[in-house]
């Protein structure tokens, strides 16, 4: 007899909607995650609730308000329709795919409750973040453990930890970036969602992310680094599309203060104009789908920043989203665990 499988695939998360109060609810929640946030409860709480929802709620709705479509969040509706179109490779009757988000809806309590009375032998759980970071990836099996610790009856469970270089998700990225041909662009970027310093130094028992060649190689001891297998993807990718070294970087955006993991892709920027560049072409290696930290901060912010310093262009290359080839390697992903 078949293992009656259910497969949960899971992304980060977005308000309900694009108003104050509502991105006010998302970043509570989202900023309160003590992996995202790692210091004492005490200070998170008067930090998140006191100071940075307060006051960025609104700045926040704006932005998302410029990411918002009619259909709803982008995020979201690409996470669904990759949804409908992972069910379509597995006909098997005794397989089913689910979807949750780590913040808001539809949420990892509610989907995992209608796992646990589907009563699967086994139960496989898929976060769609290429490369581990204990902020994404780690909170997201954690409060998958934490959901699941509590049933009485817990099935076989396998948790993809990471895929950063799974053939067909780089094979995807490269065949999106066929559409932009890099010899045309002064320089190529790519920028990779930035992480405070300390939380890549904890993967490490010397606590020194510095002292493990994370630029250069991926190894025993920095395979679960996320600045190591930031720039392992960014090998992969260059070699798959012939960029010379001279000619791309490797940086990290959405920073929160001075000591996040260099360098800051707004500073690349800012220097590749002081060297007269005027095109600039950007990847998001990070992202399967395009959210508010692609479109809005590299297609838009990024953007004018870049022209008014004496840019002529900056394009960005798309997220997988649900291009066949991210569906196929997602698919793989799945089977293998099976």
């Amino acid at each position: 007899m078949k293992k009656k499988t259910g497969v949960l695939i899971l992304n980060l998360g977005t308000p309900d909607n694009p108003n104050p109060k509502a991105v006010g609810v998302y970043l509570r929640e989202f900023l309160n995650d003590p992996r995202v946030i790692d210091i004492t409860w005490l200070a998170r709480t008067l930090l998140v609730n006191g100071i940075i929802v307060p006051f960025r709620k609104r700045k926040s709705s704006a932005e998302y308000k410029k990411l918002w479509t009619s259909k709803g969040s982008p995020l979201l509706l690409y996470t669904v329709e990759l949804l409908e179109k992972i069910k379509a490779k597995f006909p098997e009757d005794d397989i089913t795919i689910e979807m949750a988000m780590r913040y808001q809806t539809p949420s990892m309590d509610d989907v995992l409750d209608k796992m646990h009375k589907a009563n699967y032998d086994q139960i496989i759980i898929v976060p769609l973040y290429p490369q581990y970071a204990s902020a994404s990836t780690g909170s997201t099996l954690e409060k998958s453990m934490k959901i699941i610790s509590k049933w009485h009856v817990i099935p076989e469970i396998k948790m993809v930890s990471q895929f950063w270089d799974h053939p067909g998700y780089i094979d995807t990225m490269v065949d999106l970036a066929k559409d932009y041909d890099w010899r045309k662009y002064d320089h190529v970027v790519f920028s990779y969602h930035g992480l405070p310093e300390r939380q890549v130094d904890k993967v490490y028992e010397d606590r020194q992310c510095s002292n493990h060649s994370c630029e250069h190689e991926i190894n025993e001891e920095n395979k679960f680094c996320y600045k190591a297998t930031c720039y392992g993807t960014t090998r992969l990718l260059v070699e798959k599309l012939g960029i010379p070294e001279d000619k791309y970087t490797v940086a990290f955006q959405s920073r929160l203060d001075d000591k996040w993991i260099k360098p800051y892709s707004d500073r690349i920027i800012e220097d590749r104009a002081e060297k007269g560049n005027k095109k600039l072409l950007f990847f998001s290696p990070a992202f399967v789908a395009d959210c508010l930290e692609t479109t809005v901060e590299i297609g838009e912010a990024y953007k004018e920043d870049f022209l008014k310093i004496g840019g002529e262009d900056l394009d960005l290359v798309p997220s997988l989203n649900t291009h066949p080839k991210w569906v196929n390697a997602l698919e793989d992903i799945i089977r293998t665990r099976l």
